[in-house]
């Protein structure tokens, strides 16, 4: 039977406080960067008319009356469109503040951009604005 011997046990050191300050900033900056993506994403123009609380509690109005004689089939996709339909009229009174959110990114992203090396073509490919870019003093460049 073979002894293994125990693999030499690297002494930690503590983290200074300064090393953890700067994590909590990345951590911080990740976050409004996430925030103001997110919100750019929900707030982007859909293709097609525009659904109104009313037209959507119109469809569930519609759907409850037709799942007694739907077939399993049409039920099982009747029962999914109601939910999804449910969750979207639960969610249609939040607003974003994409000012505030805004501010927040632009004080942040250039940092965020050049640590993690983020161009400003890759910015604009995820939706953001020139002139936002411009605020928080990107630089385009050319590669």
């Amino acid at each position: 039977m073979a002894t293994t011997t125990p693999a030499k046990s690297r002494k930690k050191t503590p983290m200074s406080e300064d090393h953890k300050a700067a994590l909590a900033k990345g951590r911080e900056e990740g976050r409004i960067v996430r925030r103001y993506l997110e919100a750019l994403e929900s707030t982007k123009p859909r293709r097609g008319r525009k659904r109104t609380p009313e037209s959507i509690r119109k469809r569930l109005f519609a759907i409850d009356n037709s799942l007694g004689t739907a077939d399993p089939l049409s039920r099982l996709h009747l029962i999914e469109e109601r939910q999804r339909l449910e969750a979207e009229l639960s969610h249609t009174g939040d607003t974003v503040d994409l000012a505030a959110l805004e501010k927040s990114f632009v004080k942040v992203a250039r940092v965020y951009g050049e640590r993690k090396g983020i161009s400003y073509s890759a910015w604009r490919t995820v939706g953001v604005s020139a002139s936002v870019l411009q605020q928080a003093k990107i630089p385009r460049t050319r590669s």
